[in-house]
């Protein structure tokens, strides 16, 4: 009797993945885009405020403050090429992470990185400009 149950569920089992989902299927939406206008002001005010960094660090470094972070200290001290370079690094680190966010899904994440991410870079400047006074 066993048996007979065994084999009864074994055959119900192996018929049920007969079934067509399609009737199932979630319609379909299209993806969102990583570029939009929103994204574009975005990544343009993070630019500039960017810039803005490095200008205020390299004006910091002359009346003698020092660079905090000590990822880009070595670059920074090397002067305005270094600065240039450590900025695309930062800019480019941003851009990617909000990019990766946005390939998985993580749709609203992204948005609140990027959004984080300016408070940050504001913070930043904000900051330097009140040590260089």
């Amino acid at each position: 009797m066993k048996l007979f149950f065994s084999i009864l569920l074994l055959a119900v089992a192996l018929h049920a993945q007969d079934f067509t989902v399609s009737k199932f299927a979630l319609p379909h939406h299209p993806k969102p885009r990583f570029w939009t206008v929103e994204k574009d002001v975005e990544f343009g005010v993070l630019a500039g405020l960017v810039a803005a960094d490095g200008i205020t660090t390299q004006r910091g470094l002359d009346e003698g403050l020092r660079e905090v972070n000590p990822l880009l200290r070595p670059l920074v001290t090397r002067g305005s090429g270094g600065q240039a370079i450590a900025s695309t690094m930062s800019l480019g680190s941003a851009l990617g992470f909000a990019y990766v966010l946005h390939r998985t899904h993580h749709y609203k994440l992204e948005r609140l990185a990027t959004r984080l991410m300016l408070v940050d870079a504001s913070a930043v400047v904000i900051n330097n400009i009140v040590r260089i006074r």
